[in-house]
């Protein structure tokens, strides 16, 4: 499997398997608050201005105890909700594709939202890296570190082929016509492939006739729930605003997971379609989106104590994994990923810093290994500290107890743990070569396309439907497009020293660990001088011609690449029988989960005789709580749940990372803070701290108060919390949002006014 289809493996699947993901996978859209009504409501009124927050003390009331939610499982929380501050029916956060939530949509990674009726979204800096990439290839200008302002829409710059805005359209329960008859198949790999087999089926009757649908089968519940979900799918997005470096990456990797915070982390884009507002691929002739629904900006104050809610697709979460799963996480998987983050984080930053053309090219990769490496970190500090990793463990002991104490219990669950556990043994006999296959085609872009060429090739006589999914021929246009999105974020310096630090790193297995599929590139033990040898025979790989990819990867027949001498062609036509291998184990593996991890839900569900959330999946979800601080430590004084622009122009350095942009910083020194200022802070609040529980993908969701409208963006947490992926842990979890505020200041300093405008507010700074 390539990383340039849509479903990873190897390393990528360890990776999945563990959470280890910070949230960049693609995802089922959603939608969220919306300004409501469709035509005939405007948006905010043409003079509304943002309301000032206050910051009295905390308000004593609900306390969260963590769930990302499926909109259907709140039919029965609605006694929570009004107890907790939601001022609205809460029936209306039962429909995903009504408001509040139909103006929330995923972007395939990150989360954004609707804020006009001509589709303007709002979302995270950090969620248009590789649009500002784009940008600042074909505008042959640096606007990742300066930023981007379009004054006319003329002016709108293309995000490129492969960027996306997802629009769910409706859920459909789809579990018995997956499941019905599973435990009467012959073996595991069976099971795997029928499940495959009624997916396939059920997106094809789904997608039939309609060109503009985008529709997958998601699982829920470790595998006892599944559901049909259909997403229009708008493929010409374009970037609108985006601040400055120095605003929207503030205090960059020094700050990352940490409160106080101060960072702008915000962005602006635009869907486009036809004139017929149906999605079209990329043209001038193209007009804005016309989403039936789209957010009100807050139309009160937001204080300490106040009920905010999170609507977004967060990524990955390993809440009902087992106690065997976080261990090896714990002694296997995080410290290899540190381990190998660390060096990559440290040679990507020896590259950015000789020139300016290398930090446009690596500057995104940079970000997005550092970004994980901390979370990893986090990881595992969180579930060392105080126990929790044991804690976890404590669960199953407690569960085989609970199974054990009853017959009819033992009957029907006895079995599940003992065979989990089997199943887990036997794969870390082979963890080591797998997740070392899969690294190799994420550590190289050149790679990766002649992976999925050769796969391609291999996929292309037979039936559609016998196809692998991710090369059927609904995906084919899609992988196309990152065969030519590569035109912009490749550069063959880059990519080979990563390649060879990846090499590096083999050269230091033992020869026990060291798998034969290696000896494809360079034999063990080779020095220096040899792997750069053997290298640069690789690249001198025609792949690096766009053209020749797209060519090569639409009509490429396996026989005729058998006779090629392209030295990335071939290396992916040796290492293709190892990938096959890993994917038969991994698909034996889940189909022999497919029967036990839905049992193993079911018996963790009856014990705790309360209702559970199911790990995210991508999916739409909601989470609510409360604004509030924590304190990181239990000696610790308790952190203040707001942060203020003097705190930032303390900060601010004029150096990477605390570059803040001279005029913002001259502004707030002026007290020019309009109609923005927090009427208790005296200031411009900058960033704000919830208990609210999120993970990756949830990056750019939208952040709501009680009567669903916008208040500010879900862009990170805090480290202390980090273990929440496995465990959620009230006391100290917490989820860090730009303030709407701040958002709305830095347009107006920054001169944006038409973005301004368009959301219905008058920019107040001269």
């Amino acid at each position: 499997m390539s990383r340039l289809a849509n479903r990873p493996t190897a390393l990528a699947l360890v990776v999945s398997f563990f959470g280890l993901g910070c949230g960049a996978e693609p995802a089922a859209p959603v939608e969220t608050p919306s300004t409501g009504a469709p035509a005939a409501a405007a948006p905010a009124s043409k003079d509304a201005q943002p309301t000032q927050a206050a910051t009295q003390p905390a308000k004593k009331g609900f306390e969260n105890p963590g769930g990302m939610w499926v909109p259907s499982q709140l039919a029965a929380q609605a006694d929570t909700l009004r107890a907790a501050g939601w001022e609205l029916e809460p029936k209306v956060l039962t429909d995903p594709t009504a408001p509040p939530l139909a103006a929330v949509v995923s972007l395939g990674g990150c989360t954004a939202s609707f804020v006009s009726p001509d589709g303007l979204i709002v979302t995270n800096h950090h969620c248009v890296t590789r649009a500002l990439q784009t940008a600042s290839t074909a505008m042959k200008q640096n606007v990742i570190q300066n930023g981007f302002i379009s004054k006319t829409r003329g002016e709108e710059q293309w995000a490129g082929p492969t960027s996306r805005v997802w629009v769910t359209r409706s859920f459909k329960d789809v579990t018995k016509d997956v499941r019905e008859g599973l435990e009467k198949l012959p073996n595991d790999r069976a099971r795997y492939d029928k499940i495959e087999e009624r997916q396939k089926a059920l997106v094809a009757g789904c997608e039939k006739d309609r060109p503009e649908i985008r529709c997958t089968v998601k699982s829920y519940f470790a595998g006892a729930q599944y559901l049909l979900i259909e997403q229009l799918e708008i493929r010409d997005v374009r970037l609108v605003y985006a601040p400055h470096e120095g605003v929207g990456n503030f205090g960059g990797e020094i700050d990352n997971w940490r409160w106080p915070r101060h960072s702008g982390d915000f962005s602006f884009l635009r869907a486009y379609v036809g004139k017929d507002q149906k999605p079209a691929d990329h043209a001038e002739t193209n007009v804005p989106y016309k989403p039936p629904h789209w957010l009100k900006l807050a139309s009160k104050p937001l204080a300490p104590g106040d009920f905010v809610m999170v609507a977004g697709y967060p990524g990955t979460t390993n809440r009902l994994r087992t106690g065997i799963e976080i261990q090896e996480a714990m002694t296997w998987a995080y410290p290899r990923r540190i381990a190998g983050s660390q060096e990559a984080v440290k040679l990507l930053e020896g590259l950015s810093a000789k020139s300016e053309q290398l930090a446009i090219k690596a500057n995104p990769m940079l970000r997005g290994v550092a970004n994980g490496m901390k979370k990893m970190q986090g990881l595992s500090e969180g579930l060392g500290k105080g126990g929790v990793a044991d804690k976890r463990m404590k669960l199953d002991a407690d569960l085989k107890a609970w199974i054990e104490a009853d017959p009819q219990r033992k009957a029907a669950y006895g079995d599940v743990l003992p065979k989990m556990e089997a199943l887990f043994a036997e794969k870390k006999k082979t963890r080591e070569e797998d997740a070392l296959l899969a690294e190799l085609e994420y550590t190289s872009s050149m790679l990766s396309a002649a992976v999925a060429i050769v796969h391609m090739a291999e996929e292309r006589p037979k039936a559609d439907a016998e196809r692998d999914p991710d090369f059927q021929e609904r995906n084919w246009k899609r992988i196309e497009q990152r065969m030519v999105a590569m035109t912009s974020s490749y550069d063959r310096t880059v990519d080979q020293a990563m390649f060879k630090l990846m090499l590096e790193r083999v050269n230091r297995l033992a020869d026990k660990e060291r798998p034969a599929f290696m000896n494809a590139i360079v034999k063990a033990k080779a020095d220096g001088a040899a792997i750069d040898k053997a290298l640069g025979e690789l690249y001198k790989t025609s792949l690096e011609d766009e053209k020749e990819r797209v060519k090569l990867f639409k009509t490429a027949k396996l026989d005729d690449l058998k006779k090629s001498k392209d030295p990335m062609i071939k290396l992916a036509l040796a290492l293709r029988p190892a990938i096959k291998a890993a994917e038969d184990r991994q698909k034996s593996f889940d189909g022999a989960m497919s029967l036990l991890r839905p049992r193993y839900f079911e018996a963790l569900q009856k014990m705790a005789a309360t209702p559970m959330a199911p790990d995210a999946n991508g999916t739409l979800r909601v989470t609510y709580g409360t604004v509030r601080g924590y304190s990181p430590s239990k000696d610790a004084p308790v952190f203040a749940p707001f942060t203020g622009v003097s705190e930032m122009v303390k900060k601010a350095t004029g150096k990477d990372p605390f570059d803040a942009p001279t005029k913002l910083v001259d502004a707030a020194k002026a007290k020019k803070f309009g109609a923005y200022a927090d009427a208790s802070l005296g200031e411009v609040p900058v960033d704000f701290l919830s208990d609210l529980d999120i993970t990756g993908g949830n990056s750019g969701s939208p952040t709501l108060n009680s009567k669903g409208e916008l208040v500010g963006l879900a862009f990170d947490g805090n480290y202390e919390a980090m273990a929440s992926d496995v465990i959620f842990l009230p006391e100290i979890t917490r989820t860090i949002h730009v303030d709407l505020r701040y958002l709305m200041w830095v347009l107006d300093v920054d001169g944006a006014d038409n973005v301004l405008t368009e959301m219905g507010v008058k920019p107040s700074i001269n």
